[in-house]
């Protein structure tokens, strides 16, 4: 048998379908690529995308609007409208961490005033999409900000 340029061609061929093959398997096995999804579930949050946009725009049209901001010491404070009886506030507060699925966690609100202080020790420096979903007599609304968490 003859080796000419088309045989090299084809040997070149395999020999870089199965370079790839095995560095894909290697990703795809290996522990320390991580391969989690966004949210765990994904699919039934794409469903509900109409819901919260209509708690969204219910938000946005409150005369005073909840606020989500960094303190100086790293803490994170929501304030909800004063307008509200605190004690009439029910809902959850989700804090997203994008790099890391592992950091993401949730939190019932439960307030004595409009207030709520969420203390930095049960966060990490680095950006968190912090989400709260809550409900005032009967009406649901939906605040969503990207923040920045840096402990001096």
């Amino acid at each position: 048998m003859k080796f000419n340029f088309g045989t090299g061609i084809v040997i070149a061929m395999g020999l870089f379908m199965v370079f790839i093959l095995q560095y894909v398997i290697r990703v795809q096995m290996d522990k320390k690529f991580d391969n989690e999804l966004v949210t765990e579930n994904y699919y039934q949050q794409e469903i509900e995308v109409d819901g919260r946009h209509d708690r969204e725009v219910a938000a946005l049209k409150l005369d005073k609007k909840l606020t989500i901001e960094t303190t100086k010491s790293g803490d994170i404070s929501i304030v909800f409208p004063s307008d509200f009886d605190a004690k009439n506030i029910t809902g959850k507060i989700f804090l997203y961490r994008p790099s890391n699925q592992r950091l993401d966690f949730d939190m019932p609100i439960s307030l004595s005033s409009s207030n709520l202080l969420i203390p930095n020790n049960t966060l990490v420096d680095g950006r968190w999409d912090i989400s709260v979903e809550w409900s005032y007599d009967g009406a649901d609304y939906r605040n969503k900000q990207s923040l920045t968490v840096k402990k001096d």
